[in-house]
């Protein structure tokens, strides 16, 4: 049994992890860290990681940007492996990840989702058929009216999936309203649509002479990267230290 430390457990996503884990035979909550004590849970709960005395085999972080750096401290002291979930680091907080990841094991992806990883691969070996062939590449990313980014972490992700299996750089296309001219075949489209209460949709089109082939990841809750945070924490308890992603995770399925 992997015993984790849910860091930002009274926040939705770790709610959503700790409902998982309840259900999970091979993993528990043992110790979680929130500011608020609003919910109780049928594990203890500290003020921060640092006054956390449970012994655990990682810990899986969904709290604040603002924390981050007490948590790597705490995972480098500790040799406690930590999936980074917290989003919108900044340089500096991306160095300290770097860095941290020398003395333990740490994993971080821009999308925790088990789907799009897979569909990453999908999408590089696509691309070195298609583009060759002469089909344009474009993504089209939907998310609810409260997002506030745009495109997606996970559409610029995507775009650079593809951009990696090719063999010249594709530049981005994020707004064609401002040009009146042909589509350069060597572009990228980027189209966010915000509305409602959509999740996160991500459809990247392959559209050639007379046919067009399209990959699309639809999800209907954030449980989905709740679940890929699980798998990933399954994976890293007990790995040496390093930089790893979701795509190894995948790799090791």
């Amino acid at each position: 049994m992997i015993r984790a430390i849910m860091h930002g457990c009274n926040g939705k996503m770790g709610q959503v992890v700790t409902g998982l884990c309840r259900e999970d035979a091979e993993i528990e909550i043992v110790a979680g860290v929130d500011i608020s004590d609003h919910i109780r849970n049928e594990y203890p709960r500290f003020s921060s990681i640092g006054e956390c005395d449970v012994e655990a085999d990682v810990i899986i972080d969904f709290a604040t940007a603002g924390a981050v750096e007490e948590l790597l401290a705490y995972s480098v002291e500790r040799k406690v492996p930590v999936v980074l979930c917290t989003t919108g680091l900044s340089r500096q907080q991306e160095e300290a990840v770097t860095e941290a990841s020398g003395k333990v094991a740490v994993l971080k992806s821009a999308n925790m989702s088990l789907g799009i990883n897979m569909l990453l691969e999908l999408l590089k070996k696509a691309a070195r058929i298609l583009a060759p062939a002469g089909f344009d590449m474009e993504i089209v990313e939907k998310h609810h009216n409260q997002k506030v980014d745009a495109p997606s972490g996970t559409a610029l992700v995507l775009a650079e999936a593809l951009n990696e299996a090719l063999e010249e750089d594709y530049c981005y296309q994020y707004d064609r309203t401002g040009e009146r001219k042909k589509r350069d075949k060597h572009e990228i489209g980027i189209h966010p649509v915000r509305g409602g209460s959509i999740v996160g949709e991500h459809e990247v089109i392959f559209a050639g002479p007379d046919e067009v082939i399209s990959f699309t990841h639809t999800s209907y809750s954030k449980g989905v990267f709740a679940k890929g945070a699980i798998e990933a924490a399954k994976f890293l308890a007990g790995k040496p230290a390093g930089y790893y992603n979701m795509q190894d995770v995948i790799a090791a399925r």
